[in-house]
């Protein structure tokens, strides 16, 4: 009982120390906050957000002993072994951290004062006695890390080696008397240093931590508050040279760090002079529509995907009952709605939850038809076959499918996987894709018109719908040769109240904003434009535009086509297997003075460069099949635009959650619209 009281006080004692540094350190924040809070910028001023970054860290380490400590020194060993122990030290480090904003990967290097001290868990010796031992261990550490943020966002991962030089390696035994004999006279406390300590440790840490930003990007000086926690196993922590006593750490802290930003606009700043070949624009449409009605016509994509682990149809997916077949139409799949709807495309996202009821219902009207099943899955063909039987058994039970028309295959990767043969990036997105069924089939009355093969989407499905904020309604900024000029470039709007918002920073030439986001409810509006590049040698270079807006509702009969074709992973000669589908289905619905507006896109996975060029070369083949089409139907009346939008999630037609939403967002969407309205 006296060793947990004494164990229960040297917590409170400790936890007393580290609640008070941690104040302290909240309380600097405050005062951080609370000085730079009154000194308002200009408006006009804003400074990015800093790559390099200084500051103080500070947490508490708690500390968990095991092993078996007995010799303290060469001279003094204990009659009993100590064996478990635990403890609370005080971590504090000057922190250097270098990471770029919207970016994955950084840097971080920690240097200061790490105290790994505990009590050992008490002992009773073979004189009857309880015996205590406490320790107090502190090192200089040095801790060099590789900072990661999967999502580019302010939620990041961290781990690297950690190398501590010790400072402090004493010792505090005590021994009561035998409480049998109540007239004995207690020990003295011995007191020493441990002999065989390490004067070198070399070890590891692995954390997590969030930044949070606490000033805006008015000021230079910005200030940023991290809270993390730090794990740091025992291998590598044996703090002597003899024995078997390791030390497991969990640190938890935060981070008080500041940097300063570039300037991105400064008043009365000397500009240098437009460079040559560096020319900005700016182009607004006449009419802009808040929203289209658009006949769609939406591959089904010919996969349906399986939760780790699982070889249920995920509930996600829109199951009937026997009875709701009757009543099942392909045209009126509102009724049929899954149970979780993710996506910001949500009819689309329909449509695709319905698969398995869209195939069941034509399988029933197209008796000759068959399909196979292929299952792939990372633990072998007997689980991917057991995914396939899943669909399978879907099928026959509810939709009455003859069992002999379903073939049933299995395997440990799909025909055409996403993840490649020496690939070591985003691993899990990619084993999330390729842990599917897909369905195959030689029936032509269930196919895309005129594919074949494992990766061929079935037939489309058409539907009317509203398209909120469509393309053509885009405002599009221009700069011709931004890409070998500037690093990035940005954008600064006023309108006539004064009112300013800002846009960027960009590495493409030319970017394309929906006219609602500018213009927001107002019908119309007269803006400023300041175009202003970052030029690679350090220097700002500006050009400013006018630009008026308006915003109107189109007229009622007003209708657009949309169609679309779907990729494979990274893959942007796929479009040949399109050829002969856009040449004789899509083209000739163009009307005469008609517009084709050609949009390319990617998932999320790889990085942004890589992806923006993957969409705009899927854009310019489709535009180029469809305009060797016309060519040969001897039109030169359609004009055309055409983005490549890369994985802009602002932008994306989809979500990114789920490997479905990430493999239609591998596509080319075509809108076409007739002659604008003037």
């Amino acid at each position: 009982m006296k060793m947990i009281a004494n164990l229960k006080v040297g917590l409170r004692n400790a936890q007393f120390s580290y609640n008070l540094t941690f104040r302290y350190f909240i309380l600097l924040a405050l005062i951080a906050i609370g000085v730079l809070a009154p000194i308002r910028a200009q408006d006009s001023v804003r400074y990015a957000r800093p790559t390099w970054y200084f500051g103080l860290a500070a947490g508490a380490n708690l500390n968990f002993y095991r092993g078996t400590t007995q010799e303290l020194t060469s001279s003094f060993t204990v009659p009993k072994a100590f064996r478990h122990g635990d403890g609370i030290g005080l971590y504090l480090a000057p922190t250097l951290e270098y990471y770029r904003p919207n970016t994955r990967l950084g840097g971080m290097l920690q240097i200061g004062y790490d105290n790994r001290s505990g009590n050992f868990e008490s002992v009773v010796t073979p004189c009857n006695c309880v015996a205590n031992l406490s320790s107090s261990l502190s090192y200089v550490t040095i801790e060099p890390s590789l900072r990661f943020s999967p999502f580019k966002s302010n939620f990041y991962l961290f781990g690297g080696p950690r190398l501590a030089f010790n400072i402090s390696k004493s010792f505090t035994y005590s021994q009561k008397t035998n409480p049998e004999f109540p007239a004995q006279v207690a020990n003295a406390d011995i007191s020493g240093d441990f002999s065989g300590a390490r004067s070198l440790l070399l070890s590891m840490q692995v954390g997590v931590g969030y930044d949070i930003q606490l000033t805006s990007q008015e000021k230079q000086t910005q200030f940023v508050l991290s809270p993390f926690v730090a794990f740091q196993p025992y291998f590598g922590q044996d703090p002597r040279s003899i024995e078997t006593w390791t030390v497991t750490t969990l640190r938890v802290g935060a981070a008080l760090k500041l940097g300063r930003g570039k300037l991105i606009k400064a008043p009365n700043e000397k500009v240098q002079a437009v460079q040559p070949g560096v020319t900005f624009t700016v182009n607004s449409p006449e009419n802009i529509p808040v929203e289209r009605r658009v006949r769609e016509t939406f591959p089904l994509r010919n996969y349906v995907f399986f939760n780790t682990g699982s070889t249920e149809i995920p509930d996600r997916y829109v199951l009937l009952s026997k009875d709701q077949v009757k009543d099942f139409k392909e045209d009126q799949l509102e009724v049929f709605t899954p149970k979780k709807l993710s996506g910001r495309s949500k009819r689309e996202m329909v449509v695709y939850y319905n698969i398995l009821n869209i195939l069941g219902d034509r399988m029933g009207k197209n008796p000759s038809s068959t399909i196979t099943l292929v299952g792939s899955s990372p633990k072998g063909i007997e689980d991917g076959k057991a995914m396939s039987a899943s669909i399978k058994k879907y099928l026959t039970s509810v939709f009455s499918i003859d069992p002999s028309r379903i073939n049933l295959e299995g395997g440990k990767k799909p025909k055409i996987p996403s993840e490649q043969p020496g690939a070591k990036l985003e691993l899990v997105l990619l084993r999330e894709g390729d842990h599917r069924v897909s369905i195959e089939s030689g029936s032509p009355s269930l196919l895309m018109e005129f594919q074949s093969g494992p990766s061929a989407p079935l037939k489309a499905v058409e539907f009317v719908a509203v398209q909120e904020a469509p393309l053509d309604s885009y405002v599009t900024f221009k700069v011709d040769g931004a890409d070998k000029a500037f690093h990035s470039w940005s954008m600064e709007m006023k309108d006539e109240a004064g009112v300013v918002q800002n846009f960027g920073p960009y590495q493409q030439e030319k970017v394309s904003i929906p006219g609602k986001s500018i213009l927001g409810t107002r019908p119309k509006g007269d803006y400023k434009v300041t175009m202003i590049g970052k030029a690679k040698n350090g220097d700002l270079v500006r050009k400013e535009a006018s630009v008026h807006m308006v915003l109107w509702v189109p007229e009622q009969n007003e209708e657009g086509l949309r169609y679309s074709v779907i990729y494979e992973f990274n893959n942007s000669r796929a479009i040949a297997m399109y050829d002969k589908y856009l040449t004789e289905i899509v083209t000739p619905k163009i009307p005469r003075n008609g517009t084709v507006i050609i949009h390319g896109y990617t998932d999320i996975i790889g990085e942004e460069a890589h992806n923006l060029e993957l969409s705009q070369a899927r854009a310019n083949d489709v535009k180029r099949i469809i305009e060797r089409a016309l060519s040969k139907a001897g039109r030169s009346d359609v004009k055309f635009e055409v983005y490549g939008f890369g994985e802009d999630q602002s932008l994306a037609p989809f979500e990114n959650n789920l490997p479905e939403e990430r493999f239609y967002n591998r596509t080319v969407v075509i809108d076409i619209i007739s002659k604008k309205i003037k």
